[in-house]
């Protein structure tokens, strides 16, 4: 297949954001409607994640340009991809909270990507159920700091045995 200059400028654009994305999602959106769809994008536009219409063809060779593997089975039919380049969360828990609150059909997902690696759409369902990644750091950093409070309050302990036993040998001179 012949392609002309200006679909290899798209299938280099393609490329470029397939290498640089941190996590993106393939969706099938044959039959949803223009409410639906300006819907989601809004969403998509506010998180920061580009959403667009993608050629099968092109997409695929610039998968294979992009050493990305296992991405082809997924490229039939209509797709359009959501682009995240900061949140390898963001696209996936969007679209997957999209269809649960308009319990539309019309809406599929197909695939995930996540710093360069295909997942399967229950990959996706899984990586949109993880907590946002503040709560994620949240709860390493308490998981490490509980073992040093811990520590912590041992120490204090013999310490404050320490002044409770002088405490108690003052009073017992005070009293006698």
């Amino acid at each position: 297949m012949a392609i002309t200059a200006e679909k290899e400028q798209l299938v280099v654009a393609m490329k470029e954001k397939l290498e640089k994305t941190k996590g993106a999602v393939l969706t099938s959106y044959r039959g949803l409607s223009v409410a639906q769809d300006t819907a989601l994008r809004r969403k998509l536009r506010e998180a920061g994640v580009e959403y667009r219409v993608v050629k099968n063809t092109l997409t695929r060779i610039a998968a294979k340009q992009a050493n990305i593997e296992g991405l082809d089975k997924h490229l039939e039919g209509t797709t359009a991809i959501a682009f995240s380049f900061q949140d390898p969360v963001a696209p996936a828990k969007i679209i997957s909270d999209f269809l649960k609150e308009t319990k539309t059909q019309a809406l599929e997902i197909k695939a995930g990507l996540v710093e360069g690696r295909v997942i399967d759409p229950s990959g996706v369902k899984a990586l949109a159920s993880l907590p946002p990644k503040e709560v994620l750091l949240a709860q390493m950093l308490a998981g490490m700091q509980s073992p040093m409070v811990g520590l912590v309050n041992v120490l204090q302990g013999t310490t404050r045995n320490l002044v409770y036993a002088l405490e108690a040998i003052r009073q017992q001179k005070e009293s006698a």
